[in-house]
């Protein structure tokens, strides 16, 4: 499997990559350890797999909503709450 992946180069010469790439690898790789454990494919405590799937789960989660709440408001979002 292969995946193409953007990069972004900064000042420092550190690269960056999006945030919602991040979270869809986490997302994909805890599906993946539920997968194995589901099929029988893998030696792992069906416990720990389950436990290590919700942190990564959450932890995407976490990151989607750091990204939400860093976004600037759109003009016309009358409605919306005050940063």
């Amino acid at each position: 499997m292969s995946a193409l992946i953007p990069l972004v180069s900064v000042a420092d010469g550190q690269l960056l990559i999006p945030a919602d790439e991040v979270t869809a690898l986490l997302r994909r790789l805890a599906s993946g350890w539920l997968h194995s454990v589901y099929e029988g494919e893998t030696e792992l405590d069906p416990g720990t797999a389950l436990g290590l799937a919700g942190v990564l789960v959450e932890l995407a989660d976490q990151i989607d909503v750091e990204c939400i709440a860093y976004m600037p408001m759109r003009s016309g979002d009358e409605d919306a709450p005050p940063p």
